[in-house]
């Protein structure tokens, strides 16, 4: 096996429906061309200006200057320092991103910028996800923290409408690096994110969340206010992010849990910077949000995070049981510390432990009564709690009951006649997604399957038809010429007359012209 198959070997298999081939060899000369260009221009800019690991963290993880990295290369040098990287295509889902990295995986784009866009795109690629992100893993205590921050990440609960919010933006990224996409599909896209953002009924976790990543590992800035370094992988793999935000036109901020509470905009240049003390301070500010999370808060809190998010999340009971579902309902008593005397989970919902599924999801709504009581092993019951609420009914066995009733101080409560019921006497933690999302994914994988779209296909699709071959034979030769070392004068000559043809590639003259030169210097 491969040092890449090794890695994705030791994947669980709903992570590794995400994984596609590097394709190496489907990388043109010209996106060589533009990794060469990339990494030269952030090499020279980024001398001075980057965080100390950087440069030396290059090479520690099998990235060179001349040409796009394998993933071989990168997982040989990766695994001293207790990660992998893996190939994707695009914008995966958050929960996705953040559950690779809290594993110690980088999961990086495939695909390289088109040479249009070689200053910046909004769009996932590789030398974003590879020079940008896997250098800073040399510094021991920089991994640390991405992969904290990715846990952080996967538990905090996201809304139905991030989901509306990931779609636009996974749209715009692909629009953008289409070769054949019009000024009208371009404005149609932008038009949709404002709208998927527009469309937010408030601030969900699973979005402060991924501000303080943005404002951290994506752009942030270390050291003091005056003189900051970068290290964040936005501003690493960006030629002119690099530049620009060590301008007085971007203002500094001392890195705080404001963050969270900062929007972006991808698709602009940022007009606002955090810059951290150093990578400890990193973590103190990681730990304040965490304690903000349901996933640490739990009880009526995450209850009420979980109810208005309308999507899949998990309640850990009292006794280490996980329920994993919709909460639909929450039923209020009087009782402390919580409020809450009844939550009710739309079906189907998985029961799991120590974030392992045990059995079959229950197709029907579940209910969790908050109190202490007893019920019998098998036959009728009825269970007065102090928070006001009394329930009859059958237990059949297990979890199940049937023939359930209910009231809540007299007033009569509208149940599910057949359900699973569980006690618990608090609710300690409420986690975003399922408890165990490998067995979610067995069960219900398929109708949540992940595709790249007609959209992604065509751009790539485009992309590759807009060089042509007699284009991408004379990048090839130039790259052939600069490594043998000694390039013939008349054949660069000739080159250099056969670019007339191409008047508007920019790139491949810029090529020409740095073999020119070099064939000039002694």
């Amino acid at each position: 096996m491969t040092p890449t198959e090794r890695a994705i070997a030791k994947l669980p298999p709903h992570l590794r429906r995400f994984v596609v081939d590097q394709g190496y060899g489907d990388y043109t000369p010209r996106d060589h061309a533009v990794w060469r260009h990339v990494m030269h221009k952030l090499n020279r800019t980024l001398r001075d200006r980057a965080h100390s690991s950087y440069l030396q963290g290059l090479g520690a993880t099998g990235i060179g200057l001349e040409r796009i990295p394998s993933l071989d290369e990168m997982n040989e040098k990766l695994a001293s320092f207790g990660w992998s990287a893996v190939a994707v295509r695009g914008f995966i889902p958050p929960a996705v991103f953040t559950e690779f990295q809290s594993l110690g995986v980088l999961a990086i784009a495939a695909d390289i910028r088109t040479y249009e866009h070689i200053e910046y795109t909004p769009a996932p690629d590789i030398v974003h996800e590879s020079a940008g992100h896997a250098p800073l893993l040399s510094d021991p205590r920089y991994a640390e923290y991405l992969k904290a921050c990715g846990v952080a990440g996967f538990k905090a609960i996201a809304s139905v409408e991030d989901q509306a919010v990931y779609g636009a933006i996974r749209n715009l990224s692909v629009v953008k690096e289409d070769p054949a996409a019009t000024p009208d599909d371009l404005k149609l896209a932008e038009e949709r994110l404002h709208a998927a953002g527009a469309s937010r009924r408030y601030v969900s976790e699973s979005t402060r969340a991924s501000r303080l990543y943005w404002w951290t590992a994506e752009y942030g800035l270390v050291g003091s206010l005056d003189r900051p370094r970068l290290y964040g992988a936005g501003l690493l793999s960006s030629i002119g992010e690099a530049h620009h935000c060590l301008t007085g036109e971007v203002l500094k901020l001392p890195l705080s849990l404001a963050c969270v509470d900062t929007d972006y905009d991808i698709t602009s240049m940022q007009p606002q910077l955090f810059v951290a003390r150093d990578f400890d301070h990193l973590f103190d500010v990681l730990k304040e949000f965490e304690a903000t999370l349901a996933w640490r808060r739990g009880g009526d809190h995450g209850l009420e995070e979980a109810l208005r998010a309308r999507t899949v999340n998990h309640l850990v009971l009292a006794d280490g049981l996980e329920l994993s579902g919709k909460v639909v309902q929450i039923v209020t008593g009087n009782r402390a510390p919580m409020r809450a005397a009844l939550a009710r989970l739309e079906g189907p919902v998985q029961l799991a432990r120590g974030g392992q599924q045990e059995g079959p999801p229950w197709p029907g709504e579940s209910l969790v009564v908050f109190g202490s009581g007893q019920l019998p092993p098998r036959g009728a019951f009825s269970l007065g709690l102090p928070g006001g609420l009394f329930l009859t009914g059958f237990r059949v066995g297990g979890h199940e009951v049937i023939n359930l009733r209910g009231h809540m101080d007299g007033r009569p409560l509208d149940l599910p006649s057949w359900t699973h019921l569980f006690l618990s006497e608090g609710l300690p933690s409420v986690g975003g997604g399922p408890a165990d999302p490998a067995g979610w994914d067995q069960w219900f994988g398929s109708l949540n399957a992940f595709a790249e779209g007609e959209g992604e296909d065509s751009a790539r699709k485009h992309k590759a038809q807009s060089l042509s071959p007699g284009l991408a034979a004379l990048y090839s030769e130039v790259r052939n010429l600069r490594e043998s070392g000694r390039p013939d004068p008349a054949r660069v000559a000739a080159l250099e007359r056969e670019l007339a043809g191409h008047p508007s590639d920019w790139l491949l003259a810029t090529e020409l012209r740095e073999l020119s030169l070099e064939r000039a210097s002694p």
